[in-house]
């Protein structure tokens, strides 16, 4: 009973003092708890400029409190964006390092550096279906590392906490590569800069009593990138909105809307919905 009890305190401290860093579209400095782990199930839809038809991009993910300072990530994808039907794209490997941590009362400043890996086996250029739209998937020369192309990123991440309030802001770089099946062409940049700044504030509950109170959080977040080489060269700024539901101090649900602001750059979609769940399970390995 003791130990419950111990376990359940730590678990609302954890939950009370990030629960507004835990953003829809990025990551925080903030690690999750040491010694556990989480499942999610990540699902995007859009609209796909080269057919007019709404995409869909599933993403389980699985991923890992190594400990305080480090947190593991592997994912999944699968979607129709390069064919009519949904199959299996390839998967990536997230690692973060939390390397500062300044600490207050309601209030404290961390820093992380991450990095990415992803390996894809998409075509650049698919073949299209007799009467479709001309217009095809990457004519665009907006890549990603989820379901698009392979390659690495890596960045630095800095969030600080006010009271309920939680501002982050990210800088990364992205190299992109040849994917399993298909070569990159000459045509699309190959680098690219990104960027984002964003929002937490900690609706629900007011006080914290206990861990099974459900938890409201509304975020915006500004979501940017740049591609810099000469050919393919681009860039664009988005928003994202989001409110998300953390119940029982262990499950979660994101919901969230993506539009572009401003931009140059030829893109394969300019707005997208997210809807994630996620379940946490905490003390893995007993002691």
């Amino acid at each position: 009973m003791k130990q419950f009890i111990m376990i359940a305190v730590a678990i609302m401290a954890g939950i009370g003092a990030t629960a507004q860093e835990l953003y829809v579209n990025t990551e925080p400095a903030s690690n999750m708890a040491a010694n556990s782990l989480g499942i999610r199930l990540n699902n995007k839809f859009f609209n796909m400029e080269h057919t007019r038809e709404t995409g869909m991009r599933f993403e389980p993910e699985v991923m890992w409190g190594v400990n305080k300072r480090l947190m593991l990530h592997v994912l999944g994808y699968a979607s129709n964006m390069m064919q009519s039907s949904i199959r299996t794209e390839g998967g990536s490997i997230y690692a973060k390092y939390r390397f500062l941590s300044l600490d207050q009362q309601h209030a404290h400043f961390r820093m992380a550096a991450y990095v990415k890996g992803s390996l894809i086996d998409n075509p650049y250029y698919p073949v299209m279906a007799a009467g479709s739209h001309p217009v095809r998937p990457y004519d665009n020369k907006e890549l990603d590392l989820e379901g698009a192309t392979s390659g690495v990123n890596g960045g630095i991440i800095a969030t600080q906490l006010l009271h309920k309030l939680a501002l982050s802001t990210t800088l990364g770089y992205s190299r992109y590569m040849n994917n399993v099946k298909d070569n990159i062409p000459e045509d699309f940049s190959k680098n690219s800069v990104n960027y984002s700044l964003s929002a937490g504030y900690l609706v629900l509950p007011v006080k914290y009593k206990n861990f099974q109170q459900t938890n409201l959080n509304l975020y915006v977040e500004l979501l940017g990138k740049t591609n810099t080489d000469k050919v393919g060269r681009g860039s664009y700024l988005d928003v994202a909105p989001a409110i998300q539901f953390i119940f029982n101090s262990t499950t979660r649900l994101d919901l969230s809307y993506r539009a572009q602001l401003a931009g140059d750059m030829p893109r394969n979609t300019f707005n997208s919905f997210l809807i994630r769940f996620e379940h946490n399970i905490f003390n893995i390995i007993k002691k």
